[in-house]
């Protein structure tokens, strides 16, 4: 069995081995990461065979640990990368350049047309009647996106958002609100099979998902950086927040939102965040809790998306692609019965 993992930040690692009487044996761990000493590699061998085929990440990276010699450095990999790396290879995970991509930009819709277009196309990746794609959005109004399990009166003024013409709506993934004016913010959507993530729990898997995002803000010049669970930042303060969702029917849905510009006022004007959830940020307000992207860079928002692109199809080939018309229409019965439903939007009031 043959697994690969790339260690968010750092480096590749290959694992290598059989299963013999449900036991991991012969175990190969290798990869272009730093390691001393030279023994070490052959202990974190030796930690793994003998483990049942069934042991979790957590058991793996302990068992590893443990073994390490006290003088043991690693540089780009850690025990649990190593442990990802194993329960990829037998779960048969596949890699990101195994898949033929497909690009979306546009075109511009209705956010509520937005997320349930999300929901469309995981779902027919999931059935293999499309090609894994990322989707770039545009959109005709300002919006929240509330997480799935968010409290509408708890995340939004509504008072304040109907006074501003400002839409409210549901995703189907997890995670905060996100104030999304027209223009000001970069949105990304990853619909693939959930192979991609195989052997991954939801927290390693985030910044797996997001790696090549990371890099293309790098490349522009932005100190960027994941921090756990789902945020990318920078020393200035944070750019964006991740949600992710795994389709019963075998399709994955991965999305971030970055602030491109932001009207700090209008959007404390609208959400609702309460003092405890800034009293761990030792700021006074949401807004200088991000730093937008204009700000870093001077680009245009979409010489930043372009950016962006041209590292995703170097690192894994991108075709460019359109919205099939039976696609769209799909979107939108799903938008109208669904997303702009209030049994759906209040399900949490």
């Amino acid at each position: 069995m043959h697994g690969e993992y790339k260690v968010p930040g750092g480096k590749l690692v290959v694992v290598d081995l059989d299963v013999v009487d449900g036991r991991f044996a012969g175990t190969r761990i290798a990869g272009d990461f730093f390691l001393e000493p030279d023994a070490a590699l052959e202990a974190m061998n030796a930690a793994v065979d003998g483990l049942s085929a069934d042991a979790g990440g957590g058991d793996i990276a302990g068992a590893i640990r443990t073994a390490l010699p006290a003088d043991a450095e690693l540089l780009g990999v850690t025990p649990e990368g190593v442990a990802t790396a194993v329960r990829r290879a037998v779960a048969g995970a596949r890699e990101w350049a195994d898949y033929p991509w497909r690009l979306l930009r546009g075109p511009s819709l209705p956010p509520r047309v937005q997320v349930a277009l999300d929901q469309v196309l995981a779902e027919r990746v999931g059935a293999g009647r499309r090609e894994p794609t990322l989707r770039f959005w545009e959109w005709d109004r300002s919006a929240v996106v509330i997480g799935s399990f968010q409290s509408v009166m708890n995340e939004v003024d509504a008072e304040a958002a109907r006074r501003h013409d400002v839409e409210v709506v549901r995703r189907i993934s997890g995670g905060g609100a996100m104030y999304m004016a027209g223009g000001q913010v970069i949105v990304y959507s990853i619909t693939a099979p959930a192979d991609l993530v195989s052997g991954m729990s939801f927290a390693d898997s985030y910044a797996f998902l997001d790696d090549w995002a990371v890099a293309g803000l790098r490349s522009l010049g932005i100190e960027a950086a994941y921090q756990p669970l789902n945020d990318i930042t920078s020393p200035v303060g944070k750019i964006g927040g991740a949600a992710q969702k795994r389709l019963s029917g075998g399709g994955l849905l991965h999305h971030v939102t970055m602030a491109y510009d932001m009207d700090g006022e209008r959007m404390t004007e609208i959400l609702r965040i309460g003092r405890e959830k800034l009293s761990d940020k030792g700021i006074a307000s949401a807004a200088k809790r991000v730093d937008p992207l204009r700000s870093q860079t001077g680009m245009e928002r979409e010489a930043i998306i372009d950016a962006l692109i041209a590292v995703f199809r170097e690192r894994y080939g991108l075709r460019d692609d359109v919205l099939a018309p039976e696609e769209l229409a799909e979107a939108e019965a799903l938008a109208a019965a669904k997303f702009a439903s209030e049994a759906w939007t209040y399900r949490v009031p």
